[in-house]
């Protein structure tokens, strides 16, 4: 198995003095899923190198076993230092793609032509197409071949806009995911606040939240060993 999974390269949190970028547990946990399954892990980005690390996503309330893991893993760290371009990846070299989340891609993925269109092209190929907690936003302008939104007519979940509150974060997004998955028709569904949960819809995997991310990765792996 070979698993594209792709990271975002924006570090400013709107117009605030803060920063922010992708969420690590969102990254270690399904990292981990993966390679402990023997799956092949291929690390992008839209600008390449180090993607930004929400500092927040350091603190210690927010660190899992996951995340130690990956504290102490030199080669998982060169490897997430070195990320290739997205322009640099061929969708025939994979079988599946997962985007970790973080608020970074609700400004730089949801509109990168070039995820879009390696979403979609996994999308028109059958491959599976997964993502976590903000990241199901590089959903909303992706199609299918027909045209319409990828995730209308379809179960997906996301971060959600009492989580959004919650942060108190909902006047700086540009948008709330939940909102924005409802309104391209897709048939959005979440549990209580900070629980665990992802749904499976064909072959897109989406999860709610950081708490869902381990769960989501399992659901990713469990449609390509179904495939095989």
């Amino acid at each position: 198995m070979k698993i594209l999974m792709v990271l975002t390269s924006h570090d400013k949190l709107g117009d605030t003095d803060n920063k922010t970028g992708f969420w690590i547990e969102e990254f270690a946990a399904p990292y981990y899923v993966f390679t402990d399954a023997g799956a092949e892990v291929t690390l992008a980005s839209p600008k390449g190198g180090q993607p930004p690390i929400d500092p927040n996503s350091q603190g210690e309330d927010a660190q899992t076993e996951a995340t130690h893991r990956f504290d102490k893993d030199d080669k998982a760290q060169h490897k997430l230092a070195t990320t290739c371009k997205l322009d640099e990846v061929q969708v025939d070299d994979f079988d599946a793609i997962f985007y970790p989340g973080g608020h970074g891609p609700l400004w730089d993925l949801t509109n990168d032509q070039q995820s879009i269109h390696l979403i979609e092209q996994f999308w028109s190929k059958g491959k599976p197409v997964s993502a976590v907690c903000h990241a199901p936003a590089v959903l909303l302008n992706a199609k299918t071949p027909s045209g319409d939104p990828i995730v209308q007519g379809r179960t997906v979940t996301g971060f959600s806009n009492s989580e959004e509150e919650a942060v108190g974060l909902t006047s700086v997004v540009p948008f709330l995911l939940e909102d924005e998955l409802g309104n391209k028709g897709g048939h959005y569904r979440k549990v209580d606040d900070w629980q665990a949960y992802a749904v499976q819809d064909g072959m897109l995997i989406t999860g709610q939240n950081p708490a869902s991310s381990e769960q989501t990765a399992e659901r990713l792996l469990d449609v390509l060993r179904a495939m095989v």
